[in-house]
Formats: C-alpha cells, sequence, structure tokens
C-alpha cells in the first residue's frame, strides 16, 4: 500500500461537472487499493458537489493538505489541496464564471508543477472551458497546449484510448476543409514516432503495431478521389518503417477500424478529429481516456466535456474519471519499470 502511486487530479471548470465526477470516482474504495488521489481544487465547490451526489457520495469527507505528500489515501476522505476559495456566486453548476476560469487553470498549473517535481506520478483532468480559459487571460486553445507550454514540450500528440481501441490524430480541431492543407509528411511522420514510442513507454508495448488511415475514400482510388495517400501519408509511413517501426498504410478508414478493434493493430494513426473519435466513441462512449503523448509528465483526462446542462443535478457519469485514472496509474507503472 505504501507505494501506491501519488496521482492528482483537477477539479476542472467548477462550473460544469468536474467536481460531481470527482466526488463520484472518489466514492469508489477500489480507487484507493492502487493509487493514492489527492484533488487539487475550491474546497466549498467540492462539499457542494459531494451534498449533490450524496446518494452515491455518501459519509464523504474532505482532508485539507498542503502538499501532496502529506495525503493519507484512506477511502472516505477526500485528500484536498485547496487552490482557491471561490463566493457562491462564482462557483454555481451551468453558470460559468472568469474567476471561475481562473481558479480552473490555477489547478492545471499547479498540478504540472508538482509533476515536473515528481510530487505527483501523473496529472488527471476534469473537463474544463477553453472559451472561459481565455477570458481568464490564457491564450491557448485548450488543455493540451496549455501543458504543452508549460514543460516545454514542442510536439505532442492526442490520444484517445479504450480497452478495445487506440486512436492518434494528426490533425485535432480544425475545419474539415482544412485538413489538406495541414497534412504534410513531416506531420504524420511525427505522429507515428510519438505514438509509437509512447505505446512502449507508457503502455508497456515491446513491438507496438500502427496501422495508418488514408485521408480520402476507397484511400483515393489511385488518385481519382485526391492525392495526399501517394503524396503525404505512404511516404510517413515508408519513412517510419526505415527507422525500424511497425507500421503499415495507408488503409481506407471504413475498414481499417475493423481490422484494429479486431486486434491488427495496437493504435490506428487517423488523420482528423473525427475520423478517429467516430469509431472510437462508438465503442467506448463512457470509459475512453485522452492522453497527451510526448510529454515528460503523465497526463490523462476524461474524454467528454464540461456538460454544463447537466452541472449540479448529480447525473454525470464518472466512468471516464475512474478510467483516467487507472491509465495515468498504469503508465506511471511502465515509466517506472523501464527506469528500473
Amino acid at each position: 500500500m505504501n507505494k501506491r502511486p501519488v496521482i492528482g487530479i483537477t477539479m476542472g471548470d467548477p462550473a460544469g461537472v468536474g467536481p460531481e465526477i470527482i466526488a463520484m470516482a472518489l466514492s469508489d474504495r477500489k480507487i484507493y487499493e492502487y493509487c493514492l488521489p489527492v484533488v487539487l481544487g475550491d474546497p466549498g465547490v467540492l462539499l457542494s458537489a459531494m451534498s449533490r451526489c450524496a446518494g452515491i457520495a455518501q459519509g464523504l469527507s474532505l482532508n485539507l493538505i498542503p502538499t501532496p505528500d502529506q495525503a493519507k489515501g484512506r477511502p472516505g476522505a477526500i485528500d484536498l489541496v485547496a487552490l482557491s476559495e471561490l463566493e457562491d456566486g462564482e462557483a454555481r453548476p451551468g453558470r460559468p464564471t472568469v474567476a471561475g476560469g481562473r481558479a480552473m487553470v490555477a489547478c492545471i498549473v499547479r498540478a504540472v508543477e508538482m509533476a515536473l517535481r515528481g510530487e505527483i506520478a501523473g496529472m488527471v483532468t476534469c473537463p474544463i472551458s477553453k472559451v472561459l480559459m481565455q477570458q481568464a487571460g490564457y491564450d491557448f486553445e485548450g488543455h493540451t497546449q496549455l501543458i504543452a507550454h508549460l514543460t516545454h514540450t514542442s510536439d505532442v500528440v492526442m490520444m484517445l484510448a479504450g480497452e478495445r481501441l487506440r486512436v492518434t490524430l494528426v490533425t485535432i480541431h480544425c475545419a474539415i476543409r482544412d485538413v489538406p492543407r495541414l497534412l504534410t509528411v513531416d506531420g504524420v511522420l511525427k505522429t507515428i514516432r510519438i505514438t509509437e514510442r509512447a505505446l512502449r513507454a507508457d503502455f508497456g508495448l515491446t513491438h507496438p503495431r500502427l496501422a495508418v488511415a488514408a485521408l480520402n475514400p476507397h484511400g483515393g482510388e489511385a488518385g481519382l478521389f485526391g492525392d495526399e495517400e501517394t503524396t503525404l501519408i505512404a511516404p510517413a509511413v515508408q519513412n517510419a518503417q526505415k527507422e525500424g517501426l511497425r507500421v503499415e498504410g495507408p488503409f481506407p478508414a471504413d475498414t481499417l477500424f475493423y481490422r484494429a478493434v479486431s486486434g491488427g493493430y495496437d493504435a490506428v494513426v487517423a488523420m482528423y478529429h473525427d475520423q478517429g473519435l467516430i469509431p472510437l466513441k462508438l465503442l467506448h462512449f463512457s470509459d475512453a481516456v485522452n492522453v497527451t503523448l510526448g510529454l515528460p509528465i503523465i497526463r490523462t483526462s476524461v474524454d467528454h466535456g464540461t456538460a454544463y446542462d447537466i452541472a449540479g443535478t448529480g447525473q454525470a457519469d464518472p466512468s471516464s474519471l475512474k478510467a483516467a485514472i487507472r491509465m495515468a496509474v498504469s503508465m506511471a507503472g511502465n515509466r517506472l519499470d523501464i527506469e528500473c
């Protein structure tokens, strides 16, 4: 029990479902069998969330601690590092505020600092509002870009992962019309490299097998429907193969994901957001995990948004948060095995 890794959990937007799913997830005693969860957030917000989720989080209390090394790690008492004291009007469910946004970002910044210093083995993030983050004075597209900036990391890759399928993305949040011009040989190759490296270091796969999706229907149909396969994607795959990586493609996306789920590949490199996330969420709508690859620290996240429409109702599903905690613990263990 003394070897349980300390996992930092950021509360996300206090007006979203983050505080509630934390209360519900940490009411599960099993989590304390394999880690010491430490929440970074606001005591008042967490207490309110616990009261709203009393049916699930009955009997929970808060244990305020100054630093993660003071965590008790006992079921029934959430270890909390308090980073804000929001007023009632600044943290109402479903009603985001700039003050809440500042508190939201403060948790992320402190978690990154803790992870870099080795005070926590990894960080798990609850959902935030990208708009609210910018209103609070942080000009980043989202969690990933902020954390990359804080860790001085230039190349990161977004992975969505479940038990049956893992997907990484070459392009992420952009209009579909912009995808072809954003694709480059170097960009596809970088995504392949970072994915392969993470599968070995973080997921414990000795010889990971990757498949790369085509951009166009039928893989371009010999140029009839586009030439990105021959001019961009295939050259990147070939370069990766020359480096010794076990990667194949590009394959038409309409059949590739079936082959991956059937056990043919350990991960799929998709060209754009919905190409990868539609099959992923079809299989793992409740328990998918968002992982940022390429960082010097471990960062996993829930695979859903703030859900302002149900915030405060106690209806949120903590499954993705539980899965994100388990994955962070597993990744920490795999990295430790490599170091040893």
